[in-house]
């Protein structure tokens, strides 16, 4: 497909999710999941008035935009006004609760001249197509349906007939509207219909409803029934059910209770808030709880190793916002259902996943995403208090402590406490044959070895661990008169606390400059990296306020924050140029917060609030010279860590 690699806008419902330009062009239209399968390569829209060629309605010379949702909700308006028509164009676009595999789009045309207007609507759609499942496409009386072996997309009219349509050829001849074919059906991926709209006199309007459906391929019979059984509905009845749906999803997820305000700084804040909550069960897969970085911005890995796919890590942020937010089943599920798939037998995971728990295409692994799971588990239980939940998981966290052990004793040269001569053999002849478990990749994927941040998480999975089993075994019965169980923690208990110690000293032996009395990333340089706070927050192997850490922090303000205010992630940071993170912005904030600095905090946390995009998204990266996202728009860790220090200001009310 060609290179769109700005999602101005998000919408979906529970498992489609279809993404914008600013000019209301639909870039990507995923179904049944978030990360899998996208089907458009373009889907175009224009129209004919009285003899014109055809106008684009997403790019016209004589075009003026306009766009927005609609108020608390994931419905989204593109006002279009040619000026040289005088004619407005008001493209409304639902992803349909009810029907989870329907995108409806209304098009209103408001005649605003003072001579009649003739208007002709077209639609250009291409989809991919690949030599093992190639694209045809079949008009009907309606519109047409593109179909490959494992899929259709169907695109049609509630009222109107089509008018004239070609299946092949369309690009040389539909910008004069030109388009004609005697054939009905063929073997084309990209193929246009037209819909002759009428005369509009002024001041007048009217309106075209247009579907797009996705499903798997079925018989014809059964997918040109399933588009009656559409065109059939009331779909303006089913839009306004899909806003109530979203209006009542807002009010319910208002964990923080926050309300509207006068102050428009609060103001900006809350809109932020809510565009956070219509956002986060758009990235996430309602039947495993998989989790998506974010909507997909580059498919032929152009510039980066893609985004739509579940990073533990990220997905562990983001389920700490979601349980702020009461969104706690969605978080249960991702842990019990999502994070139990995806393990593997040695206790780890790897990289990432597609949603649907497959692995993904990986370069590496991170020790941190296995260390994270554990400390999600037990922050899930901070906010639901359910030992059942904890019970459930303990399993899948012990072998996940297994493994995050041995990486912490071959990684850090350490001997076994356990005190167990045999499994001592056995570690000496693995360590002989040099079968040591592979190297880490840091927190950003760009640099293999031993990182302070990794180190801090798993400092942190055997603290939650440890507090587990003291949870478990105060309030379950399972441990009760079971002498062996209970000796076996104890001893854990030990060897986990012994671990800590040795990654602690490690820390300040191999990752501490003495020249300048700071911290730094890893074992292979002395550069700072805003993700070192994390020894600070939230893994607290470090207080906020220890000589070191202040150190290291005014280290970062000389070296990563930058003239408008926003922080790199780390010194000589040049992925896609090397722009602030809000993300570091954000975890800024967090440790100002942690350390009592409320006007630093604000400082470093109001630079978020002034550079978020234009519906309130959050990117991964801020342009500095034009303090607006440039890259990835709706990241789902942006927004999760907003909620993180959201909570921190605002608390539950």
């Amino acid at each position: 497909m060609e290179n769109k690699y700005l999602n101005e806008a998000i919408i979906g419902n529970k498992k489609m999710l279809a993404t914008y330009t600013a000019k209301g062009e639909l870039q990507r239209l995923y179904f049944p999941s978030r990360d899998n399968r996208q089907y458009i390569n373009f889907f175009y829209t224009g129209v004919k008035v009285n003899n014109s060629d055809l106008i684009y309605l997403h790019d016209d010379i004589n075009n003026v935009y306009k766009q927005y949702y609609d108020t608390d909700t994931n419905v989204l308006n593109t006002e279009i006004t040619n000026t040289y028509f005088n004619l407005t164009m008001l493209q409304t676009d639902c992803a349909l609760i009810k029907e989870d595999n329907v995108l409806f789009k209304k098009y209103t045309f408001i005649n605003e001249s003072k001579i009649d207007l003739d208007i002709e609507f077209y639609i250009h759609s291409e989809l991919l197509s690949s030599e093992n499942n190639h694209v045809s496409c079949k008009v009907i009386d309606n519109g047409m349906y593109q179909y490959a072996h494992d899929f259709v997309v169907s695109t049609f009219s509630k009222d109107y007939m089509v008018q004239k349509y070609q299946i092949n050829g369309s690009k040389e001849t539909i910008k004069r509207t030109e388009i004609y074919d005697k054939d009905y059906i063929g073997m084309s991926k990209d193929s246009s219909i037209s819909y002759k709209i009428g005369i509009i006199h002024p001041n007048e309007k009217k309106t075209i409803e247009i579907c797009i459906m996705a499903d798997e391929n079925k018989n014809v019979s059964e997918i040109e029934d399933e588009i009656d059984r559409i065109r059939r509905k009331d779909l303006n009845k089913e839009c306004t059910e899909t806003r109530a749906y979203w209006r009542k999803y807002l009010k319910n997820h208002n964990g923080l209770n926050l309300k509207e305000t006068e102050n428009s700084y609060e103001e900006k804040i809350f809109e932020i808030y809510k565009r956070t909550i219509l956002l986060f069960p758009l990235l996430t897969n309602v039947e495993t709880g998989g989790i998506i970085a974010s909507p997909e911005i580059d498919e032929y890995f152009t510039k980066c190793g893609r985004y739509a796919y579940c990073w533990p890590r990220d997905a562990v942020f983001i389920t700490k916002a979601m349980d702020i937010l009461n969104m706690h089943k969605e978080t249960e599920k991702f842990y019990k259902n999502f994070c139990k798939m995806t393990q593997s037998k040695n206790g780890m995971w790897e990289q990432r996943f597609y949603t649907d728990g497959k692995l993904a295409p990986c370069w590496g692994y991170q020790i941190d995403e296995t260390a994270s799971v554990v400390y999600g588990v037990y922050e899930h239980y901070q906010y639901t208090k359910s030992e059942k939940f904890l019970k459930d998981s303990l399993k899948m966290c012990e072998k996940a402590i297994d493994f995050l052990k041995k990486y912490t004793y071959q990684w850090l040269e350490l001997k076994d406490q356990s005190g167990d001569v045999v499994k001592e053999e056995i570690e000496n002849s693995f360590y002989a044959n040099k079968d040591k478990i592979h190297v880490s990749y840091d927190i950003w994927e760009m640099h293999e070895g031993i990182h302070l941040y990794s180190l801090a998480s798993i400092y942190s999975a055997f603290t939650c661990i440890i507090k587990i089993y003291k949870i478990l075994d105060k309030n379950i019965s399972e441990f009760d008169n079971n002498r062996l169980k209970e000796e076996k923690i104890s001893k854990t208990e030990k060897e986990l606390t012994y671990l800590q110690e040795e990654i602690k000293k490690f820390i300040n032996q191999k990752m501490y400059d003495e020249e300048t009395n700071s911290y730094y990333r890893n074992t292979e340089d002395k550069l700072v990296d805003i993700s070192m706070l994390g020894a600070v927050e939230p893994f607290h192997v470090f207080k906020p306020k220890e000589k070191k850490i202040l150190n290291t922090v005014e280290k970062m303000n000389l070296s990563i924050r930058t003239y408008t205010g926003g922080y790199q992630r780390f010194e000589h940071d040049h992925y896609m140029n090397g722009n602030p993170w809000p993300i570091a912005n954000l975890w800024m904030t967090l440790y100002y917060l942690e350390a009592g600095e409320k006007k630093k905090a604000k400082e470093t946390f109001d630079f978020v609030i002034k550079t978020a995009g234009k519906h309130n998204f959050l990117g991964e990266q801020i342009d500095n010279n034009t303090l607006q996202p440039n890259w990835v728009i709706g990241l789902g860790w942006s927004h999760a860590m907003f909620i993180i220090v959201l909570e921190r200001l605002y608390g539950k009310k």
